[in-house]
């Protein structure tokens, strides 16, 4: 509790949103770079630079001073350093008033390193005037023929115009600053658009989303496309679920509410009637079973693990043959030992599916597996009068029924699932189920391609 108590203040300071935060992380390192960067160059600058130009004048100063102090009168002074005053550039004004104190401006910061050097090297020094001129400093010196001032250029101690690399730096700054601004905002429209998506989408409200942006971005996007496709799928397939247990379960249950009704006390039933409704309860049964096959499949809550993919395709063709079905594994490409990830029994029940179609609606079906280097291929391919091809789509969602196609009739009892659970189980494992006419036998094929 003391943390979150001194932490506080902090998370407050801390922008909420994330174009806030992008932009503080940004732009926070930019900062303090530049920062650092100007007060080591103000420090080597005006610190450095400016002493060890103002020592050089000095000594120059010195030689005339030195040559000042040893005449006797101001006219001596004078002509003593007339020879020298014009190439080292200074100005002598004999005699000045006498200064009281230095003068600079209170943002001069050279000024002060300037003024320090020049009295430790001028023991004469009486005042230094860095205000009357800025371009100029003024110094004024003791002598036995009285006060007396010298002036030189101010650039000799100080480099000429040294703002111009702060403008600069400061110029520069910002222009980057915007581009990454523009940069950054452009980056986080994709997030922005993600975030209103799913907000919408949990409002009930489908808009329109395209992923865009970063990869990074674009996967999250891509994966929220999914997620929502899915929960759309499963809400339409819920709903089609019960509309089709409703419809599916009304035609035999008016068959045993009609036989029961016409049963009679003083008759017994025959064994035709029991059968029938025997029948009907089987019926019913398998509707039942493979609505909840249908349930338990897009629920896909097993973690998937890893299968040796051959020898597992291998075992649901025997055990097919031996319940009876006319399958054959004609082909199986790749190594016994690779492996793949899926869910072992949802797999499983999604082949069974396919098979138990192919030799339902044909008097055959065969199977073949390519194992390759990214993939597994799986198709099951019967011998019966197949789908047309404008019906392909049709006959993948849940609860159709495909009947002079696919050649279906109440005896042979199917649920219109075997399909739609075979390409849930597919896509839950980031595959696909296609199908197509089959070139061997000629009905219906159904591939399972899966990644690897």
């Amino acid at each position: 509790m003391a943390n979150n108590g001194d932490n506080g203040w902090l998370k407050r300071l801390v922008p909420r949103g994330i174009y806030g935060r992008a932009a503080l992380i940004l732009f926070l390192p930019v900062i303090t770079v530049t920062l650092v960067v100007t007060l080591m160059f103000l420090q080597r600058h005006f610190e450095g630079v400016t002493r060890q130009m103002t020592a050089t004048t000095a000594r120059e100063v010195a030689l005339v001073a030195a040559r000042i102090a040893a005449a006797p009168d101001a006219d001596a002074a004078r002509a003593a350093v007339a020879d020298i005053v014009g190439p080292l550039e200074l100005v002598l004004t004999m005699p000045v008033p006498a200064a009281a104190q230095d003068q600079r401006e209170f943002y001069d910061f050279s000024g002060r390193v300037v003024i320090e050097e020049l009295r430790a090297e001028l023991p004469d020094l009486r005042a230094v005037d860095l205000v009357g001129n800025y371009r100029d400093v003024r110094l004024t010196l003791d002598a036995p023929a009285g006060p007396y001032g010298i002036s030189f250029d101010r650039r000799r101690v100080s480099a000429s115009n040294p703002h111009q690399l702060l403008v600069l730096m400061v110029f520069t700054s910002l222009l980057m600053t915007g581009i990454a601004t523009i940069f950054l905002r452009n980056q986080l429209r994709p997030i922005r658009r993600l975030a209103r998506a799913a907000e919408e989408y949990g409002k009930g409200r489908i808009v329109p989303y395209r992923p865009a942006g970063a990869s990074e971005v674009r996967s999250a996007g891509t994966a929220f496309v999914d997620m929502r496709n899915r929960l759309e799928r499963s809400s339409e397939q819920r709903t089609m679920m019960l509309s089709g247990i409703s419809h599916d379960l009304r035609t035999p249950l008016t068959r045993l509410r009609l036989s029961v009704s016409m049963l009679s006390p003083d008759m017994p039933p025959d064994a035709e009637d029991i059968t029938a409704m025997e029948g009907d309860i089987a019926q019913m049964s398998q509707m039942v079973s493979a609505f909840l096959d249908f349930a338990r499949d897009a629920a896909q809550d097993r973690a998937p693990e890893s299968v040796a993919a051959l020898p597992f395709l291998q075992a649901i063709v025997a055990d097919a043959q031996r319940a009876g079905q006319a399958v054959t594994l004609t082909r199986a490409e790749g190594g016994e030992s690779v492996q793949i990830v899926a869910r072992p029994d949802t797999l499983r029940r999604a082949l069974e599916n396919l098979i138990g179609n192919a030799v339902r609606h044909g008097t055959r079906a065969e199977v073949e597996a390519v194992l390759g280097p990214r993939s597994l291929l799986i198709a099951v391919e019967d011998d019966g009068p197949g789908i047309p091809e404008h019906r392909l789509d049709e006959a993948i969602r849940p609860f159709t029924r495909l009947d002079p196609a696919r050649g279906q009739n109440v005896g042979q009892g199917g649920a219109g699932l075997g399909l739609s659970i075979a390409a849930d189980v597919a896509r839950a494992h980031g595959g696909r189920l296609r199908l197509t006419r089959g070139n061997r036998l000629g009905g219906l094929r159904a591939e399972i391609m899966l990644p690897r």
